[in-house]
C-alpha cells in the first residue's frame, strides 16, 4: 500500500524539480551566448565597469568602493545565516522523537510514512547546507576584492590587476547567485511534505516568475528606433 502512494512522488517530484534544472541550464546557455538579453549578463558587464571606473579614479571613490563592496556582504552574510538558522532547525525536527509526520497524515496526498517524511526534511536540510556553503564562498571572494581594490595599479610588474580584481569580484557574485537560486529551490521541496502536486505546481510558477526577472525586454530599444525612423 505504501508503495502505490509513492507513484505520486516518484512521478511528479522528479518532474517537478527537472522544470528549474533545464531552465537554468537554458539561463545559463543564454548568459553564454547572448550576455545583452540576460539580467545576469548586463550586470556583469556593469559590474566590470564600476571595477574599472574606481580603480581609474581610486583617491575620490576609494571609500564609495568599500561602502558598496560592504552591502554586498552584509546581504550574503545575512542569506548565509538564514541558511545556517534553517538547518539547525531542520536538524532539531529530524533528530526529535516527536513524530512529525502524525499532523499531515489525513491531509498529505502520495506517500507520508516514516522514510518519506525523513527523505524530505534531510532534503530539504542539504539545499540550505549548499546555499550556505555559496553564500560562504561568495563572502570570501567579495572580501578579497573589497581589499585588492583600492591596491595601486601603476607598476607594469605589479601582480594585481585590474582584471584580476574583476574576475574576483565576478565570482562572488555568480556564487551569491547561484545560492539564491539554491535557496528559492527550498520552496517546492517545502512544499513536498504536503504532497507532490504542489511541487510541480510551485517549480512551474517560479520559472515563470524567474523568466520574466531574468531576460530584458527590448520594447524600449524598438520604442525608440521607431522614434527615430519617424523623424
Amino acid at each position: 500500500m505504501e508503495w502505490r502512494k509513492c507513484y505520486l512522488d516518484l512521478m511528479l517530484v522528479p518532474l517537478g524539480l527537472l522544470l528549474p534544472l533545464v531552465y537554468h541550464l537554458w539561463l545559463w546557455h543564454k548568459v553564454r551566448s547572448q550576455p545583452r538579453q540576460t539580467i545576469i549578463g548586463i550586470n556583469s558587464s556593469g559590474r566590470r565597469l564600476w571595477v574599472l571606473a574606481i580603480i581609474k579614479d581610486n583617491e575620490k571613490k576609494n571609500i564609495l568602493a568599500v561602502q558598496t563592496i560592504r552591502n554586498t556582504i552584509m546581504g550574503s552574510t545575512l542569506m548565509a545565516t538564514t541558511s545556517i538558522l534553517l538547518c539547525s532547525g531542520l536538524a532539531a525536527v529530524i533528530s526529535s522523537t516527536y513524530s512529525v509526520k502524525q499532523p499531515l497524515n489525513d491531509t498529505v496526498v502520495g506517500a507520508h510514512g516514516e522514510f518519506m517524511v525523513a527523505l524530505k526534511y534531510v532534503t530539504l536540510l542539504l539545499i540550505f547546507l549548499f546555499a550556505f556553503l555559496c553564500y560562504s564562498i561568495s563572502i570570501r571572494f567579495v572580501n578579497q576584492a573589497n581589499f585588492l581594490i583600492n591596491t595601486p595599479f601603476d607598476s607594469a610588474t605589479a601582480v594585481v590587476t585590474p582584471d584580476y580584481v574583476c574576475d574576483l569580484l565576478e565570482r562572488g557574485f555568480s556564487l551569491n547567485t547561484v545560492g539564491n537560486r539554491i535557496f528559492y529551490a527550498a520552496l517546492p521541496v517545502l512544499l513536498w511534505i504536503f504532497g507532490p502536486v504542489l511541487v510541480v505546481v510551485s517549480s512551474a510558477a517560479m520559472v515563470s516568475i524567474l523568466y520574466k526577472l531574468d531576460l530584458v525586454e527590448e520594447r524600449g530599444t524598438t520604442k525608440v528606433v521607431e522614434r527615430k525612423e519617424c523623424v
